[in-house]
């Protein structure tokens, strides 16, 4: 990874351009062309580097509802559970820990009620009753940005 990889990773991370041609525009700003721009992170995604780039939005702003939930599985139901649940859309992570209640995974829905309906759906698609739905109660936004 050199300085133009550096430069173009800070940039990424705050100020991605919103234009028919970002990545000119990147470019621009480094003093590189676009399709070595697109070379350059395409690069560093094959190495991991990038996992991926996308936009975040506030989904509350935008009217939508999300939980943490957690559900205490049976060892001989898992591979099941994850693979129904994973299928719901609207389900972004899901990941198992090593306690009681052992699949955790997150939920956004457009509105309350369709969140609400999600949850009952996924108890009725798995068979799986004991899931906790644990709503935040306060954000903590956190701005990960790394100065490479």
């Amino acid at each position: 990874m050199d300085a133009v990889d550096r430069k173009l990773l800070n940039l990424i991370q705050e100020n991605f351009p919103m234009a028919p041609a970002p990545f000119e525009l990147l470019g621009a700003q480094v003093g590189i062309a676009e399709d070595e721009v697109m070379e350059r992170i395409a690069r560093l995604k094959e190495k991991g580097i990038i996992r991926r780039i996308g936009a975040v939005f506030d989904l509350r702003t935008l009217g939508f509802a999300s939980t943490l939930c957690a559900a205490r599985v049976p060892e001989g139901k898992l591979s099941a559970f994850v693979k129904e649940v994973n299928a719901f859309p609207g389900v972004t992570h899901n990941y198992r820990r090593n306690d009681d209640y052992n699949v955790w995974f997150t939920l956004i829905a457009p509105d309350e009620e369709a969140l609400e309906d999600a949850m009952a759906a996924i108890k009725t698609a798995t068979g799986i009753d004991d899931i906790l739905s644990l709503r935040a109660r306060r954000t903590f936004k956190i701005n990960a940005r790394f100065d490479v």
